[in-house]
């Protein structure tokens, strides 16, 4: 069956709630207890994304949304400051990845995910919470080093990664 990244609508919300559910699941029984707690990532995240033009949807033939993610320009507030380490660079654009999720039935949506992200922009940066040992592999998989810690609004931190190419 095939399958395609498109940018979400704000029609789409409904649909994509479920897979946040879903992503937390699979995070819950990874021993990561605590990323997407309190309702995030909420409806108006969502909207907040697909009014920058920065959220997409993976759907499959006859229309069932199986993925989601944010793919945002610079600059990311909370990548400003750094801990422990630094950016490959420091002033050159770059886009960020967010809100990765999908149903636990569908497999290659990181792979394909990234194709469609580095084929849009050479210079991207990606963080994750400590415990999520799942999205931490596929990054490192994916050829992205670690640059150091990162911190949220909140005050929590995330784990912070870039990964350039510089001959795309």
């Amino acid at each position: 069956m095939g399958r395609i990244i498109r940018p979400a609508v704000p029609g789409d919300i409904e649909r994509i709630m479920p897979v946040f559910d879903a992503a937390r699941v699979i995070m819950r029984s990874d021993g990561n207890m605590n990323q997407w707690s309190d309702g995030y990532p909420s409806k108006e995240t969502v909207l907040s994304d697909i009014q920058r033009d920065g959220g997409f949807v993976f759907e499959e033939e006859g229309g069932r949304i199986v993925g989601y993610f944010a793919f945002l320009p610079s600059p990311e507030p909370t990548y400003y400051y750094i801990e422990g380490g630094e950016w490959l660079d420091k002033d050159a654009p770059y886009h960020v990845i967010h809100r990765i999720a999908s149903y636990p039935d569908v497999h290659g949506i990181f792979s394909d995910m990234m194709d469609y992200c580095f084929g849009k922009e050479p210079n991207i940066r990606i963080d994750t919470h400590r415990d999520n040992s799942i999205m931490r592999h596929n990054i490192m998989k994916r050829g992205f080093s670690y640059r150091g810690i990162i911190y949220l609004a909140s005050g929590d931190e995330r784990l912070a990664y870039q990964k350039i190419i510089t001959n795309p």
